[in-house]
């Protein structure tokens, strides 16, 4: 493997929640010894929380991350950036910074410019491991495996960091895509962003008026909003990040269910069949779960 290439012996990660806290049992679980693993969040429980998850476990942002190898920043979007100018003095030259953010076209631009006076590249992935649970409590060492982590680089990476970050998520069990932020936040609009906000929408159109409807469902209906059990603060903050994306996908579901309501209003079943046929054959191209 090119030296370039090789695995960080020292990783910091910024928020231990699920994606956080999967990671640093990753890596403890797979390497050990071999890299040192610190974990940062601002709050004592939350830390209280991931006791042995890492080597070290602290609220001061220095001890976290200077002289780290790789910087991971697993917190809410909206702070990161806020959070790189605050660690920026204690990067070493070398250090690589990435995050596992559900966003990336509003992350670039002010990361890059927090990070600028310690001359440190910027990297953007973002592993599809997620779920509706938050957490460290719902973390776990295998979420990684076999899962596709997308990486969005542009003209400004040098290919050797591009390689490193790639080896990174591969060696933890990844399959590694590459796009551009806009196409991840164009692609990610409509396979995550609008399915959670379409099933917040269809647990109030069923439930709303009647909540004792609950008492009824089956799995069709729990797997079809499972996902709007997530946390609703990270959720709005992910939908108002990717505005423009999520309404672009929003406007082409409202098209889809206009014209749903307008072949059930003619009672014509042939559109009808044809409609869930062409449903049903665009999701055969939908990967089996891992």
């Amino acid at each position: 493997m090119d030296a370039a290439a090789r695995f960080p012996d020292s990783v910091a990660i910024l928020g231990p929640g699920l994606l956080g806290g999967s990671l640093a049992l990753a890596l403890k679980s797979d390497f050990g010894a071999a890299v040192d693993v610190r974990l940062w969040a601002r709050r004592d429980a939350a830390l209280q929380e991931a006791t042995g998850a890492a080597d070290l476990l602290t609220n001061d942002l220095e001890k976290a991350t200077r002289d780290a190898e790789m910087v991971v920043l697993a917190t809410p979007v909206g702070i990161m950036a806020s959070l790189c100018s605050q660690l920026a003095p204690y990067l070493r030259p070398g250090t690589l910074v990435t995050d596992v953010g559900s966003v990336k076209g509003s992350l670039v631009r002010p990361i890059r410019e927090a990070l600028s006076r310690s001359d440190v590249p910027y990297l953007g992935s973002h592993p599809m491991a997620g779920s509706e649970q938050t957490g460290f409590k719902a973390a776990r060492a295998d979420l990684f495996q076999r899962a596709v982590c997308i990486l969005t680089p542009d003209e400004s990476n040098a290919p050797a960091d591009i390689e490193r970050l790639e080896t990174f998520w591969l060696r933890l069990g990844c399959k590694t895509l590459r796009m551009s932020a806009e196409e991840h936040d164009r692609k990610i609009a409509r396979i995550s962003h609008l399915p959670h906000a379409v099933a917040s929408a269809v647990v109030r159109a069923a439930l709303a008026a009647d909540p004792t409807a609950a008492e009824c469902t089956g799995n069709g209906f729990r797997d079809a909003t499972r996902i709007a059990g997530g946390d609703p603060g990270m959720w709005a903050g992910i939908l108002l990040e990717n505005r423009d994306q999520v309404l672009a996908a929003l406007h082409d579901v409202s098209s889809q269910i206009t014209e749903l309501v307008e072949i059930l209003r003619r009672l014509d079943e042939e559109a009808l069949r044809r409609y869930l046929d062409a449903a049903r054959s665009l999701r055969k191209h939908v990967p089996a779960a891992r």
